[in-house]
């Protein structure tokens, strides 16, 4: 297992092979091992593959930039979470330039059914401060629920620290590797955080935090949570590109309104007003906008007052009787329907009330 452990570090050293292209690679030979291996000549066939990129596999630099990162893990306790692993982030996976690999310090789940994003700009007001703390307080008793943010300055510590002092797990997504921190006054919050929740990345060791990596990290951010929150940001903020990464995700995400003028809220008001966030005051608010309300409890009693269910009825109602939603993907993936077939099941359920179909193909128990 060292050995494959190996070969994916390495994938992810490979030059001008991202995400996508990775992705299909593994998807067409199963392992990263078996990438290293294959002909060049098949490699290069592949869609999005020239020359030059299926020759970097057989450069010695990847593999020993591997052996670097994989002795850096090993001493630092740090786990590396790979796309096929059960603890890869779900929701993450569904998105298509999600990262191979990442890194993780923690001892959080990083699957909880309920994942908010909480983001925001760096030099908040007192407004935003309490924002973030009362909205984070108020979710203190929802269960099964994690923050995640990006560990910046300004509201993501504000958003991790509230959960910390609620008890709630939280995840720091990072924009560097874990052998540095920015900004460097966050170092004992994140440990801090590693006790309930963790610290996640996919850069390696010796990765700066450098302006583009922030943007590339945002996509972490939206990509594992069902909700990204905005709390303050500016109309140009690194918290809007988070906002609109989500929404293309099919993700909800909600806004706090601010004062017409204010440049910190100008970024919400603008979110708000193009139908991108639905606009939120307090914790209720989004409690309404995502249905965790409701007792699951009533919903199973309710599944089970209908017997007249087909085989495929059944399959999904027992799919989705665990979770408070489902994506479409996961649907499709569980119970190995076609598309089509899932499609007139998922149909039908709603027409006998029994499913209710979400914003960003997403399903729940009526």
């Amino acid at each position: 297992m060292e050995t494959e452990l190996l070969y994916r570090l390495a994938l992810t050293f490979v030059n001008q092979v991202g995400p996508r292209i990775g992705r299909t690679l593994i998807e067409r030979y199963g392992e990263a091992s078996a990438v290293f291996k294959a002909p060049l000549k098949e490699l290069k066939a592949i869609e999005g593959m020239s020359e030059a990129k299926a020759r970097s596999f057989r450069e010695e630099v990847v593999l020993q930039k591997a052996e670097v990162e994989l002795t850096y893990i090993t001493k630092n306790n740090i786990i590396p979470v790979w796309i096929n692993d059960d603890v890869y982030p779900n929701k993450l996976k569904n998105c298509l330039d999600a990262p191979l690999l990442m890194y993780y310090k923690g001892n959080g789940d990083l699957n909880t059914t309920k994942q908010v994003a909480v983001v925001g700009t760096r030099s908040n007001t007192d407004y935003g401060t309490k924002l973030t703390e009362d909205l984070i307080a108020g979710l203190a008793n929802i269960e099964d629920i994690t923050i995640v943010s990006g560990l910046a300055a300004g509201v993501d510590t504000i958003a991790h620290k509230a959960a910390l002092a609620n008890k709630i797990p939280t995840i720091g997504v990072l924009g560097h590797g874990h052998d540095t921190m920015y900004p460097v006054g966050n170092r004992n919050l994140a440990k801090e955080m590693q006790i309930m929740g963790g610290v996640l990345t996919e850069y390696p060791s010796g990765t700066q935090g450098m302006k583009e990596n922030f943007p590339q990290r945002n996509r972490i951010v939206a990509g594992m949570c069902d909700v990204t929150i905005v709390v303050e940001s500016d109309i140009k903020g690194g918290s809007l590109i988070t906002a609109r990464v989500a929404n293309s995700y099919n993700r909800d995400v909600a806004a706090f309104p601010g004062r017409v003028g204010d440049r910190r809220s100008s970024g919400c008001n603008e979110l708000i007003r193009t139908n991108i966030a639905a606009m939120i005051t307090k914790t209720d608010d989004l409690i309404e906008l995502m249905n965790w309300g409701k007792d699951k409890k009533t919903k199973t009693v309710q599944k089970h007052l209908f017997v007249n269910l087909s085989p495929d009825e059944k399959m999904i109602m027992d799919i989705l009787h665990d979770k408070d939603a489902v994506h479409a993907d996961e649907l499709f993936h569980k119970s190995g329907m076609s598309s089509s077939q899932l499609a007139a099941t998922l149909l039908q359920l709603e027409m006998q009330g029994l499913v209710k179909t979400l914003p960003g193909k997403m399903y729940r128990v009526n």
